[in-house]
C-alpha cells in the first residue's frame, strides 16, 4: 500500500527528518525547499533578476509619464505590454506542455535581457520615444506569454518533493517582493541621479544569474510528451479542464476580477507620486517599496505555513483585504497614510495571489500543468491591460483617487462572491486532499460526521 508521503513525492521516499518538518523548528521549516539544489540554483539567480525587473517597470512608467504627462498614455503603455500575454499564453500553455521546459525559460530569459538593453540603449541616445516603448512593450508580452507558465510549470521539477511545492512558490513570492522592496527604490535613485536607461541597462545584466542558474541545474525529469494532437485539439482539452474543474474555475474567476480592477492601480501610482502628494521619483520608489514590504511580510507568512490545509479560505479574506487597501489608498492625500494603505494592498494582493498558485499547483494534473497554468497566467497578468487601458482612461475622466477606490470596492464584491463559493469549493477540494494525504481520511471523516 502506497504511504501519504510516496504519494506526494511520486512513490519515492522523502529524506529522513529534512522531509518532515515537525522534526525542525519553524524557521527551518520556512526554507524547507532550499533543500532541493535545483530550488537553491532558481534561488540564486531569481534574488538578482526581479530587481532588474522592478527598476524597468518603475523607469518605464516614470519615462511615459515624463515624456507625456498623460494618465491615458500610462495606461495605454502598459496594455500593449501585457495584452500579448493575453493572446498568445493559451496556445504558449499546449506548447509549454511539449516542450522541455528549462529550455523555454532560457530562451525567454535570453530574449528579456536583449529586449531590455535595446530599451536601455534607446534611452541612453536620446532617441527614445513613446512608439518605441510600445513596440518594446508588445516584445516583452509576448516574451512572457510562454515565460510566465513556462516558470511556473518548471517549479515542479525543481522540487522533487510535492510536499515542499507551496514552500518554493511562497519562497519565490518573498524573492519577488524583496526586490519589489528594493528595486523601486533603487530605480527612484538611479533616476534622480542619471536617467531612466541606466535601470533598464542594470535590468538587462540581470538576466545573466538566471541563464547561468537554469543552465547549472541537473534535472531528473521525463522527457516531454510527443504531441498526438493538434494545437487547438490541446488548447481546448485545457480550456474544458479548467472550465469544469470547481475550484481551479472559481479561483481563476475571481483572480481575474483582482487582476482586471485592483492590479491596475500600480501604473497609476507616478500620478498619485507627482499630483496626489506632491512629490517625485522618491516618492513612488517609496510608495512602491511601501507595497513591497506589504507583500514580502505576506509570503514569508506563507511561507512557514506547514501545509496548503486552509489555504482556500485565506482567498476571500485577502481579497478583501486588498480592495479595502485600495479604497484607504484612493482617500488618502497625506503621505504616511498613502504608505499604510499601500502596505495593506500589497499584502492582500501577495497573499491572494500565491495561495491560488500554491492550491491550482497542488490539484493540477502534470499533465495539463502548463495549459493550466497558461489560463493562470491569462487571469494574472492578461486581463492586466484591459484594466489598465480603463483605468487610464477613468483616471482621465474623474482622477486617479476616485479610479482607485472604485476599483478597490468591486475587488471587495468579488471577495464577497467567492465567499459564497467557498463551501462548494471545499467539497470538492477535501477528497483530493484526502487522497494525496495532505487531510488524514480518518481525522476528516469524523469531522463530517460531528458536523452531519
Amino acid at each position: 500500500m502506497v504511504s501519504s508521503s510516496e504519494k506526494l513525492t511520486g512513490g519515492e521516499t522523502p529524506e529522513p527528518d529534512l522531509a518532515r518538518p515537525q522534526a525542525r523548528g519553524r524557521a527551518s521549516h520556512a526554507w524547507r525547499a532550499l533543500r532541493h539544489r535545483n530550488f537553491r540554483l532558481f534561488f540564486g539567480g531569481q534574488s538578482i533578476s526581479p530587481i532588474g525587473t522592478w527598476m524597468t517597470r518603475i523607469a518605464t512608467a516614470w519615462l511615459v509619464y515624463r515624456l507625456t504627462h498623460s494618465a491615458l498614455l500610462l495606461g495605454t503603455v502598459s496594455f500593449a505590454g501585457q495584452i500579448p500575454t493575453f493572446l498568445a499564453a493559451p496556445f504558449a500553455g499546449v506548447w509549454v506542455d511539449r516542450l522541455n521546459r528549462r529550455r523555454v525559460l532560457v530562451w525567454t530569459q535570453t530574449l528579456s535581457m536583449v529586449q531590455s538593453f535595446l530599451l536601455a540603449g534607446f534611452t541612453l541616445t536620446g532617441r527614445i520615444n513613446v512608439p518605441l516603448i510600445l513596440g518594446l512593450s508588445v516584445m516583452q508580452g509576448l516574451i512572457n506569454a510562454f515565460d510566465m507558465p513556462g516558470r511556473q510549470a518548471f517549479m515542479v521539477q525543481m522540487v522533487e518533493d510535492r510536499a515542499d511545492l507551496g514552500n518554493a512558490i511562497a519562497i519565490n513570492s518573498s524573492m519577488v517582493n524583496m526586490a519589489r522592496l528594493i528595486g523601486p527604490s533603487l530605480a527612484g535613485l538611479v533616476i534622480a541621479a542619471t536617467s531612466e536607461g541606466w535601470c533598464f541597462f542594470a535590468d538587462g545584466v540581470s538576466y545573466i544569474a538566471v541563464i547561468a542558474s537554469l543552465l547549472a541545474m541537473r534535472l531528473n525529469v521525463t522527457q516531454p510528451r510527443r504531441a498526438t494532437a493538434s494545437t487547438f485539439t490541446e488548447l481546448k482539452e485545457g480550456w474544458t479542464y479548467v472550465t469544469q474543474f470547481l475550484p481551479v474555475r472559481t479561483i481563476l474567476l475571481l483572480f481575474a476580477v483582482v487582476s482586471l480592477m485592483g492590479m491596475p492601480y500600480v501604473v497609476l501610482m507616478p500620478i498619485f507620486a507627482a499630483k496626489v502628494l506632491r512629490g517625485g521619483p522618491h516618492t513612488l520608489g517609496f510608495l512602491m517599496g511601501s507595497m513591497g514590504v506589504g507583500a514580502l511580510v505576506s509570503a514569508i507568512s506563507l511561507a512557514a505555513r506547514k501545509t496548503v490545509r486552509g489555504l482556500i479560505r485565506m482567498i476571500p479574506i485577502a481579497a478583501a483585504v486588498f480592495g479595502m487597501g485600495l479604497i484607504g489608498f484612493g482617500l488618502s492625500r497625506v503621505f504616511w497614510l498613502s504608505m499604510l494603505m499601500a502596505f495593506v494592498a500589497g499584502m492582500g494582493m501577495m497573499q491572494g495571489m500565491a495561495a491560488s498558485n500554491t492550491i491550482i499547483q497542488t490539484l493540477v494534473s502534470e499533465d495539463k500543468r502548463g495549459r493550466v497554468m497558461s489560463y493562470y497566467t491569462m487571469a494574472f497578468v492578461g486581463m492586466a491591460p484591459f484594466g489598465s487601458l480603463l483605468a487610464g482612461t477613468m483616471a482621465q475622466a474623474f482622477g486617479a483617487p476616485l479610479t482607485v477606490m472604485v476599483n478597490g470596492s468591486i475587488v471587495v464584491l468579488g471577495a464577497a462572491w467567492f465567499a459564497t463559493r467557498l463551501p462548494a469549493v471545499r467539497h470538492v477540494v477535501r477528497p483530493i486532499y484526502r487522497e494525496m494525504g495532505i487531510i488524514p481520511a480518518a481525522k476528516e471523516m469524523a469531522a463530517e460526521q460531528i458536523q452531519s
